[in-house]
């Protein structure tokens, strides 16, 4: 096998096992009994508005934060907001944009799934690694993030141009 091939099949490979990892882990997280009070993808757009400085996020912003499309989100919000658990204002600067936030219930709902959540997530990753494996984990991870990020950034024409290495 040719360096050039030997490369492209490691790469390959350390991406499915990255996949697989994250689904192995995503579904074992979500056996959860925790999750029988709000969804996955409902828990995840109540923990992104919770980090959100301002309390509340352009319905665009969510969507660059959550794996779905544009409407899923958007019919998503509808049904937190249906349950109280979200709400919508027009921002000021923009009669168009719609601003989405927690509601008190919503905020008390996303903190205790997310306190159960982080509990049956430490233990997951208790199981599988050590503390030297989970920094090394996290630093490998944040380092793809931003590839992708610096990727992202470039120019269509210089992005699609696979980077070489002098090595």
């Amino acid at each position: 096998m040719t360096s050039a091939a030997a490369h492209r099949r490691l790469a390959t490979e350390a991406w499915e096992s990255l996949l697989r990892s994250q689904v192995a882990v995503m579904r074992e997280l979500h056996k959860e009994p925790i999750f029988k009070k709000v969804g996955s993808r409902e828990y995840d757009v109540l923990f992104n508005l919770s980090r959100c400085p301002t309390g509340w996020l352009r319905l665009n912003e969510l969507n660059d934060n959550v794996l779905l499309t544009q409407p899923s989100i958007s019919r998503l919000v509808e049904r937190l907001e249906a349950r109280g658990l979200v709400q919508r204002r027009t921002p000021d600067d923009d009669r168009r944009g719609v601003l989405i936030g927690l509601t008190e219930a919503g905020a008390a709902l996303q903190k205790e799934v997310g306190r159960a959540h982080v509990r049956n997530i430490m233990n997951l990753m208790e199981e599988g690694l050590s503390d030297a494996e989970m920094q090394t984990l996290l630093e490998l991870t944040g380092k793809l993030r931003e590839a992708v990020a610096g990727r992202a950034a470039a120019p269509a024409d210089e992005a699609a141009t696979p980077a070489t290495s002098a090595t």
